[in-house]
């Protein structure tokens, strides 16, 4: 019986090329944190972030002001011209200038509002960093995405080479009267279905690289494949209450909604205020010029310096107050509650993160026996071929099974890769440093 060989041979000069290829591609590429540095700078979302951040640290300095001093200077002048018949006309004027100045004592109203402001500043730390953690999920994402699209388009590729190579086989059988048409038409078919596949991801290859490089401002992005053998780190700690203890201290959400429930409290404190007394310092120095009055003719000066306390006790306000308490303290069991439900949200996700990421790590490890066993199938089925115990199609599904098993194990790897970094997200630890680690694993 006929025996088709393989033309490996005609193969090395295509893989000699691929090589040189992918040396020249890595030679330009960029590391995850490379594109994480290019995003800070560049991505919209993070610069809003930014900005706000500035801005409430202006704001809590504005809290200041109330419990600093106030001066003011104020000068005038002023001239009169008086007509009395039958007496002669007198013009005369005056020039005024005086210093004031108020130091506040006792406003609790005033304290309140500056340790708002304080809080305020805790605040703007959490929603800038929950904005950080967003950008490396987000650019981690869109990273290995583009990655994920280059290996389906690569095993594509490789499977059409393959197909191309039994079909060929398959024509060369028939012309010899070793096999039937149908194997040739069962190879036809199957090429023409990977052809349209490699369509397909060539496209999704292009809207996965225009995603990156827009998330990060750098033109024909290039990212770093990892490096053979992949590693994947185990979780540590490896339980999931422990991330959550981790999330209750460190989450940015939570933080903020900490900062806002002693905000509410604070406003309590305010309203409860309103029956307080207020005492201020006050001060003050005129300077007062006359240039003639109406009475008289003849300049005169007058100085007057003041010094003293300004006292203030609310007796009544139509019960403004004790209904501006009664909404303060409803406020506050908002906030409490809003903190409450929010931590129970952040400890849900935290362990639906944990158990996706140990699931993903168990995929991992089943799709790489998969495509042991796809790879011994498919050499199996070729040898059975081409003893005659086995019909073209077989070959072709091992083909197809081997390659998608490839790139379900490739995609698997990157989504474990991205769900520690969720994981930490939801557990609010995540940092920049985290993506050391992975960098590490990369293609040098």
């Amino acid at each position: 019986m006929y025996r088709p060989t393989t033309p490996r041979l005609r193969l090395l000069p295509i893989a000699w090329a691929l090589a040189g290829a992918f040396a020249a591609s890595q030679s330009s590429a960029q590391s995850l944190q490379d594109l994480y540095t290019a995003a800070r700078g560049y991505d919209a979302s993070y610069q809003s972030a930014k900005s706000l951040y500035d801005a409430n640290l202006a704001k809590a300095e504005q809290a200041k002001a109330l419990l600093l001093p106030t001066a003011n200077f104020g000068m005038g002048a002023s001239r009169s011209n008086q007509e009395i018949l039958p007496n002669p006309d007198r013009s005369y004027g005056s020039q005024t200038a005086t210093i004031s100045a108020s130091q506040p004592l006792y406003r609790p109203v005033n304290k309140a509002s500056y340790e708002q402001g304080m809080k305020s500043v805790e605040a703007a730390k959490a929603q800038l960093l929950a904005s950080e953690q967003d950008l490396i999920v987000r650019v981690s994402q869109a990273y290995f995405d583009v990655l994920a699209s280059t290996d389906s388009l690569t095993f594509v590729k490789a499977q059409k080479a393959a197909v191309a190579e039994q079909l060929a086989s398959a024509k060369r059988n028939f012309e010899v009267g070793t096999s039937t048409i149908t194997d040739t038409r069962e190879a036809q078919a199957r090429f023409d279905l990977v052809v349209a596949q490699e369509l397909a991801a060539e496209n999704d290859l292009r809207v996965k690289s225009i995603a990156l490089n827009q998330l990060v401002g750098v033109s024909n992005a290039s990212p770093k494949p990892l490096a053979a053998p992949i590693v994947l780190a185990p979780l540590v700690p490896a339980d999931p209450e422990a991330w959550v203890q981790q999330s209750e201290d460190q989450h940015p959400a939570l933080a903020q909604l900490k900062v806002a429930l002693e905000v509410a409290k604070l406003e309590t404190a305010k309203a409860e205020a309103g029956h307080k007394p207020t005492l201020d310092l006050t001060g003050s120095y005129s300077a007062v010029n006359n240039n003639g009055t109406n009475q008289a003719v003849g300049d005169s000066r007058v100085n007057v310096a003041t010094v003293g306390v300004s006292f203030n006790l609310p007796l009544f306000a139509g019960f403004a107050t004790q209904n501006r308490i009664k909404e303060t303290l409803a406020l506050e069991e908002k906030a409490r509650t809003d903190l409450e439900a929010s931590r129970r949200t952040i400890a849900q996700a935290t362990r639906t993160a944990y158990f996706g990421v140990q699931s993903g790590q168990a995929q991992v490890k089943a799709y790489e026996a998969a495509e042991t066993s796809s790879q011994s199938a498919l050499d199996a089925n070729k040898l059975g071929y081409q003893v005659g115990v086995r019909i073209n199609i077989d070959v072709l599904n091992s083909q197809s099974q081997l390659f998608s098993t490839k790139a379900t194990l490739a995609k698997a790897r990157y989504d474990v890769l991205v769900g520690g970094l969720k994981l930490k997200q939801a557990a609010g630890t995540l940092k920049a440093e985290d993506l050391a680690p992975i960098n590490s694993q990369l293609v040098p």
